[in-house]
């Protein structure tokens, strides 16, 4: 039997969830259809929210911020992937954003954590989760990442949290159920061909698709197996459903990180990272939107993640490339890192430090790093780290140009020194998470994907404030934010 409803949600992440919740809100039908079983590379994420301008949890940890400071510091990073109008809003409804998260059950702390760190231990909750500090001089620096309180990766948290407030909300979800084509109307887009899964396939689907996700991430070839078990069971059992939407659609459905034939057409020179996202992050939902005429940008813009921290101590070195030349202030982003590391010195990097920062990093490490970090930062300050008497003898061995060395460390440190290599493709103890930040191109006042009616997209389906480079917790900040627009102004659709 087909569904009908006011509003068709593709995908069910943090986008999908925020539109469905404020589409429900304002007394229209909702269904959302998800791949899998819901969540999305959300749920697998930690959880942390970009938020500024004076939240609750920053006046109670006593971090001064204002909307200005907070706008002035993202068109660093914002560059021109949103016009100012629509970054002003963002900064200008941060507080009310978070706010509103909280009065969906999403748990947020005031526990400010005293070092930079690229995600903080179970004890802290808020952070500098970007270049803040480095870029003092364009606004003063704020703790904005808001972190959703819970142990280890905290995304499953924020996630559950908003998926029971769909719930109360009236929301239906159908999962196990796979979008493959728009159905047009009348020159607009009014639904959905799906593939569903029912019976004894839907159960074990279920099952390959949770273990294809997060181990997956962490063993990708395992996850890819595993997926394409579970892609099998959708060619065979898969049965067809129509879902048609009297007001529009809204696709949420992630990026194309895990779409190896996209990566190599768009961002071919970030082959190599390690996917960071569901096998759901496949571009399906872009290419549903450009299928009908939707128009995608930004697709060759790839965050590329190369933490130096925690432990803190290790941003004392000094970034350096093959010709021994700086790279970029050890104490900025890993994101903006990364980005310096593949596109400025061909994905080969080293960090010079010296005897007592190894010392006081691997003090440090007990302390500041939670399980997946501590695995990096053990492998970096052991076998991923060459040491020698003198700045020459270190560059041989890590194979560093010496002259070139010489000249950028300067004064620095007192000898031995070391070079613990954070290369693009170091070691498999060390990989590169990497996502994608294009989509679609939408309209910035409702999230209606341009030049094409009836259609939304929000998320990394689509163009939003983190799609020129990313800062821990803006892509989920931009997903509530645009989830919401879209979820709002496809409510308001006079439909077919």
């Amino acid at each position: 039997m087909d569904v009908e409803a006011d509003v068709v949600i593709v995908g069910y992440g943090a986008a999908g969830v925020c539109a469905a919740i404020e589409a429900a809100s304002a007394g229209v039908s909702v269904v959302v259809l998800d791949r899998f079983a819901g969540g999305g590379a959300t749920a697998m994420s930690g959880g942390v929210v970009y938020a500024g301008g004076g939240t609750r949890q920053q006046v109670a940890a006593g971090v001064t911020d204002s909307t200005d400071a907070m706008f002035r510091y993202l068109l660093t990073e914002v560059g021109s992937a949103v016009s100012k109008e629509t970054l002003r809003r963002f900064c200008d409804d941060s507080a009310k954003m978070l706010a509103w998260l909280e009065d969906q059950g999403v748990p947020f702390e005031a526990s400010l954590c005293p070092y930079k760190t690229s995600y903080p231990s179970n004890k802290y909750y808020l952070y500098h989760s970007g270049s803040e500090i480095v870029r003092s001089e364009v606004a003063p620096p704020a703790a904005r990442g808001h972190r959703a309180k819970g142990t280890g990766t905290s995304g499953k948290v924020f996630f559950a949290r908003l998926a029971e407030s769909a719930r109360r909300h009236g929301v239906r979800v159908l999962t196990q159920t796979d979008a493959r084509e728009l159905i047009m109307s009348d020159d607009r887009v009014a639904g959905v061909r799906c593939r569903v899964l029912r019976g004894w396939p839907r159960a074990v689907h279920r099952v390959l698709s949770r273990y294809a996700a997060k181990p997956g991430l962490y063993v990708p070839k395992i996850g890819r197996k595993l997926h394409a078990m579970a892609a099998a069971l959708e060619r065979r059992f898969g049965r067809p459903l129509e879902v048609r939407a009297r007001r529009g659609v809204v696709i949420s459905a992630g990026g194309f990180v895990n779409n190896r034939e996209m990566m190599r057409l768009y961002a071919p020179g970030y082959r190599g990272g390690l996917p960071l996202g569901t096998p759901g992050d496949d571009g399906r939902g872009i290419e549903l939107g450009a299928s009908v005429g939707g128009r995608v940008a930004r697709m060759d813009n790839v965050s590329a993640w190369r933490f130096i921290t925690p432990p803190s101590a290790l941003q004392k070195g000094i970034l350096v490339g093959a010709n021994g030349r700086g790279v970029c202030d050890a104490r900025l982003y890993g994101a903006a890192i990364g980005d310096a590391i593949v596109r400025d010195h061909g994905g080969r990097a080293w960090l010079l430090v010296d005897d007592d920062i190894v010392r006081e990093a691997r003090a440090q490490i007990p302390v500041e790093t939670l399980w997946f970090q501590r695995l990096t930062a053990l492998n970096r300050l052991g076998r991923g780290r060459v040491r020698g008497a003198t700045l020459d003898e270190v560059a041989a061995r890590a194979g560093v140009d010496a002259a070139g060395l010489r000249d950028t460390a300067g004064s620095f440190g007192k000898p031995p020194y070391s070079l613990i290599d954070v290369s693009f493709r170091s070691r498999k103890a060390g990989p590169t998470p990497i996502l994608t930040l294009g989509g679609l191109v939408v309209d910035e006042d409702t999230g209606q994907v341009v030049g094409v009616p009836g259609l939304y997209a929000a998320g990394r389906s689509a163009v939003g404030v983190c799609s020129e480079s990313y800062v821990s917790g803006l892509s989920l900040a931009d997903c509530v934010f645009s989830g919401r627009r879209a979820g709002q102004h496809v409510a308001k659709e006079s439909g077919c």
